[in-house]
């Protein structure tokens, strides 16, 4: 318990500290989940170039970036290791995962960069 609190006090200080005006809601965020319609709503781009599956090299993370801007990471062999909402903003990527953690990445070249992993388009 204390090492969770731990990450999400690091988390919400790096966020605030990036100049975040507010931190995304959990129980908001849990209530958009299976709307998808819902998060759309607020940005739609269901038209953007990123959409499809991301893979790192080895295959071991593997981000499917959904049309109606939700995700699904899968880790090894959990299919579903995080799940959520995403928004591109040019070559830039935000995540909001369902349980409340928060991450982003930029799209360099035709490569995703996240969380210090390179994950490539599968086609």
């Amino acid at each position: 318990m204390k090492r969770a609190f731990a990450r999400t006090a690091t988390l919400t200080a790096a966020l605030l500290a990036s100049g975040a005006e507010a931190l995304p809601d959990r129980k908001a965020l849990a209530q958009t989940a299976d709307r998808p319609g819902v998060a759309q709503a607020d940005h739609p781009q269901a038209d953007h170039p990123y959409a499809g599956l991301w893979v790192t090299e080895d295959g071991r993370v593997r981000h499917e970036l959904l049309p109606n801007n939700r995700y699904v990471e899968a880790r090894g062999n959990r299919e579903k290791a995080y799940q959520g909402r995403y928004r591109v903003t040019g070559d830039h990527i935000d995540y909001w995962d369902d349980t409340g953690f928060t991450a982003d990445g930029d799209f360099i070249d035709g490569v995703l960069h996240h969380g210090g992993m390179i994950l490539h388009r599968r086609r």
